[in-house]
């Protein structure tokens, strides 16, 4: 039996979990099959160079990639990462192995035909590898040669009306969640906003002008199906603002057992009878809701539209009908900093066209950043350092309490000399002058 060439990368195939080694080694096989069938454009050998020189990095304990410069298509500074090899010589089919990123569809909704057509592109022009789909949310292109990238590039543009993603100090590739499309709980229109957005502002996807990254994602509901609150500088989080309606016949089926919770999945468990005291009642964070009597009844006003008491019985609760949305700034994963949620900026906005007052937040906020942000400073970290006061100062907004994440530490409150009344600012001076004698 001949020994393995890659014998390190074979052991991530011996766990009970789905490994990338065995997809990498069935692409080289159809590749090696496809070699009298199909001219490719890159090396039919590029899949098994690119195990070889994997292996080596294991055996070396460091990674082979190098930066090798700026390389992408005439007229985008985005949408495509160079990646080189420092082992051209042993390894000349991975001496490039770059990534185009390519702009998903909204709610990632594909027909087969496209991604026959996707996959047919890349298999001749590129290694045939690709990611479905990256953490921003684009279609991963993964590994070709330079030649190969305004080749690739016309191809998507003029025969599948397809343009690449976001890469870079640039707006990345905006990204919605199915939407209204097939969900019932979006309170308004993902695909619609997203799509907008992506189309107003193409320069700033296509050229990078910014300190760092920047992701807008649209979620429907606070369900945050595309965790828009933990991953995206700014966040459109569909809510509402009336009362949750309350089907209370319903209530009482899910409590005698005639309707399942959480839409009947149960994981395949037995969790017994439904409780509604110690399934939906105690869980709420905010202790808004009771029964009096075989009434389920909610106290609106506190309610934080978590989501989770819809969530567990659908049928008898549903989101209100004055639908719209929430923006949050500042989510991002570690950078600069740690890791950090979203703080809410705008409670409660209508997503109608043509949306002028969201995009007259994102501008101001882009006009701050572009001029105090530092190299590769995400907005939540220029907030976090400038404080959430001076963000309201750029965008215009007008303070309210459900901005404030916590109670603050610090007692001590300084205010702008125009911001208050004469006799308050001599009341201060004196109090000053005082302390100094």
């Amino acid at each position: 039996m001949a020994k393995s060439k890659t014998p390190l990368l074979d052991q991530l195939e011996s766990g009970p979990w789905p490994s990338f080694v065995s997809d990498l080694k069935q692409q080289a096989e159809v590749r090696a099959k496809n070699k009298a069938n199909v001219e490719f454009q890159t090396p039919q050998t590029v899949v098994e160079e690119l195990m070889g020189l994997l292996e080596l990095s294991y055996v070396h304990k460091r990674g082979h990639w190098k930066h090798g410069g700026i390389v992408g298509v005439f007229g985008y500074g985005g949408g495509v990462i160079g990646r080189y090899c420092d082992q051209p010589q042993q390894f000349p089919g991975v001496a490039h192995f770059h990534t185009l990123r390519v702009n998903q569809p909204s709610g990632k909704f594909y027909t087969t035909e496209y991604l026959r057509q996707l996959c047919d592109l890349w298999d001749f022009r590129g290694s045939g590898l690709t990611n479905m789909h990256g953490s921003t949310g684009d279609i991963i292109f993964l590994g070709t040669t330079t030649p190969q990238l305004e080749e690739i590039f016309y191809e998507m543009t003029h025969n599948l009306n397809q343009d690449l993603g976001g890469s870079g100090s640039n707006l990345r590739t905006p990204s919605d969640c199915i939407g209204q499309a097939r969900c019932e709980y979006a309170c308004y229109d993902t695909h619609a906003l997203c799509y907008h957005m992506t189309q107003e502002y193409q320069d700033e996807l296509h050229r990078p002008a910014f300190p760092y990254k920047f992701k807008f994602k649209f979620d429907g509901c606070p369900n945050c199906c595309v965790a828009s609150i933990a991953r995206a500088d700014l966040a459109f989080i569909g809510t509402w603002r009336d009362d949750i309606r309350v089907d209370q016949e319903a209530v009482q089926a899910y409590i005698g057992g005639e309707l399942l919770p959480n839409g009947g999945a149960h994981s395949g468990r037995d969790w017994g009878p439904f409780d509604i005291q110690k399934e939906v009642i105690v869980l709420c964070p905010t202790e808004c809701m009771w029964m009096e009597g075989k009434k389920l009844m909610i106290d609106n006003k506190e309610c934080t539209r978590c989501m989770h008491c819809i969530n567990v019985m659908p049928r008898a609760l549903r989101i209100g009908e004055d639908r719209g949305l929430s923006i949050l700034i500042g989510g991002k994963a570690p950078i600069l900093d740690g890791a950090q949620m979203a703080s809410m900026l705008v409670p409660f906005v209508k997503a109608e066209e043509p949306y002028d007052d969201i995009k007259e937040i994102i501008e101001n906020i882009w006009d701050w950043w572009m001029e105090e942000g530092k190299n590769r400073e995400r907005v939540g970290e220029l907030m976090k350092r400038q404080g959430f006061q001076k963000l309201l100062e750029v965008t215009g907004l007008d303070p309210d309490p459900r901005m404030v994440q916590e109670p603050r530490s610090n007692p001590y409150i300084f205010w702008k000399e125009e911001e208050v009344e004469g006799g308050f600012t001599r009341d201060i001076n004196e109090f000053r002058k005082y302390h100094q004698r």
